[in-house]
């Protein structure tokens, strides 16, 4: 330990003191250790930055498949929740499905839709991205069985709302999915049109798809969600074009969508091919027709009785 004397002296004046170390006294202890003082080189800390570095770019991706894993398994619960408040309906209605009367009817290739909506529905809405308020949501006959909004609207659906002119809006819309036109479809609707889409109307009257393979609500692209009735041309109608995305199942969920089912369980379903939606009516390219089939065949058809 290094060892000082010290002295104090007072100025003239008296007022300010000082410190005054003898000079004298010895400098150091030969048996006092040095004590080596080490610093990082640069060198040192750029390896140290890259390693931080090279630890984040794997950390991240794991972090983002789980805050979508944990994205997915809320879409999932919320449409346990709505698929739940389809079977209280029926337990109230003498076995009938909820009315699916909402419905926009468009002519392929023009991108122009209108409304069609006719009596009570689960939902009577016409157009989601205009969707300003929930009103919608909450005269929906749905709506006094669960009256969370949440359930609505999956948490990886970022789209916004619009105005009827087109221009985008920040607030995120309200409603992300849409009920198969095989629940009780356009049971109120143009009489043109419902003859030729086969849908059942009893819950205990279903036969195929079974229960257990009948989807009822469906996670729906943002780009073609319009009305409330998600709606697929029937198998070898002679009323309407074959093979188009009248509505397209979203893509947010790893390139997959979630659905729920008649006897109340949900699923996620992977895509063989992306989901991109250009056009109303859209052509199904070869490379999806297997997951355009898996839709089709999991809503009723004009042979299944």
């Amino acid at each position: 330990m290094r060892m000082f004397e010290k002295t104090f002296a007072v100025a003239p004046d008296g007022d300010n003191l000082f410190l005054k170390m003898d000079e004298s006294a010895p400098k150091n202890n030969p048996s006092t250790p040095a004590v080596a003082v080490h610093a990082f080189t640069l060198v040192e800390l750029l390896v140290v930055l890259a390693i931080i570095g090279i630890l984040g770019a794997l950390l991240l991706p794991a972090l983002s498949k789980s805050k979508m894993q944990a994205q997915s398994l809320n879409c999932l619960n919320n449409l346990k929740q709505l698929q739940l408040c389809v079977h209280l309906y029926v337990g109230d209605n003498n076995d009938y499905f909820v009315p699916n009367n909402s419905v926009a009817v468009f002519t392929p290739g023009t991108n122009v839709t209108f409304a069609d909506l006719s009596g009570l529905s689960w939902l009577p809405d016409d157009d989601a991205s205009t969707e300003i308020n929930p009103s919608n949501i909450i005269n929906g006959l749905l709506f006094k069985y669960n009256t969370s909004l949440s359930i609505y609207h999956c948490p990886s659906d970022q789209s916004t709302l619009e105005t009827p002119d087109g221009d985008p809006l920040t607030q995120l819309r309200w409603r992300s999915y849409n009920m198969s036109q095989s629940i009780n479809g356009y049971p109120q609707g143009d009489p043109t049109y419902y003859p030729y889409i086969p849908a059942w109307t009893k819950y205990t009257g279903v036969r195929q798809p079974p229960l257990s393979g009948l989807f009822v609500f469906i996670d729906e692209n943002e780009d073609t969600i319009e009305d409330a009735e998600f709606g697929n041309p029937p198998i070898g109608s002679p009323y309407f074009e074959p093979n188009l995305w009248w509505d397209m199942p979203s893509n947010r969920h790893n390139q997959g969508a979630n659905l729920s089912f008649a006897d109340g369980h949900v699923e996620h379903w992977k895509w063989v091919y992306p989901k991109i939606a250009y056009e109303l009516g859209q052509p199904v390219v070869p490379q999806e027709m297997p997951d355009y089939k898996r839709i089709q065949n999991a809503m009723k058809q004009l042979y299944d009785n």
